[in-house]
């Protein structure tokens, strides 16, 4: 059954929907944390022991003057440096299409986590496939804002490509909230019908052999 979807101050509706995987009083890392809306969040209503890693210095800046503890950092190269079960959660908030390496960048995190939590905008939406098709250019969406030649996001995958790279790593997927337009619903395993009518998804996921 599907919920309408709550935003957080910003508009963001997948760190609404992170805030509510998270238990209290949980150590958690969010990677690519922005200037800490989410971290922000997490300590306001959850209690957690929030830490952050972010690329940009005005990120950095920005958590900073907010109280938060974040340093600057890259997923893909920085990640390998946190001991093993550091984290009760580890996050990626709309990051992982801007990674380079996204395989490498979850392995990581489940080796640091005890759960990660990734969200992402999904390129199978049935808007993204009919604006390819019948324009012959690259889609833009609410989930997609931003022009072929200024995107940030360098691995656009569908709701079908994450999850089977999460059986490939032997990830299980605990929690799955897909979201269209203003409502949001769970699903065990994003299938088919899913895949083609998700702006984009937050995913709970958990090792298989832990």
């Amino acid at each position: 059954m599907s919920t309408a979807v709550s935003t957080t101050a910003n508009g963001r509706v997948d760190l609404a929907l992170i805030a509510e995987m998270i238990e209290p009083g949980s150590r958690v890392l969010d990677v690519g944390c922005g200037d800490g809306d989410l971290l922000a969040l997490l300590a306001a209503t959850k209690n957690v022991d929030g830490r952050g890693v972010e690329l940009s210095q005005e990120g950095v800046n920005a958590c900073v003057a907010r109280g938060l503890s974040v340093i600057q950092g890259d997923a893909d190269t920085d990640l390998r440096d946190y001991p093993a079960n550091a984290f009760d959660y580890v996050i990626l908030s709309q990051t992982i299409q801007a990674t380079r390496n996204p395989r490498e960048v979850l392995e990581q995190m489940k080796r640091i986590g005890k759960r990660a939590i990734i969200s992402f905008p999904n390129f199978g939406n049935w808007k993204v496939r009919s604006q390819l098709f019948f324009t012959g250019r690259m889609p833009e969406t609410r989930a997609l804002g931003y022009s072929w030649y200024n995107t940030p996001n360098i691995h656009l995958c569908t709701l079908r490509d994450f999850v089977y790279l999460c059986d490939e790593l032997g990830l299980t997927i605990d929690d799955a909230v897909n979201v269209t337009g203003n409502r949001a619903w769970k699903v065990g395993r994003p299938g088919h019908l899913i895949n083609l009518i998700a702006d984009e998804a937050v995913f709970l996921l958990s090792d298989k052999r832990r």
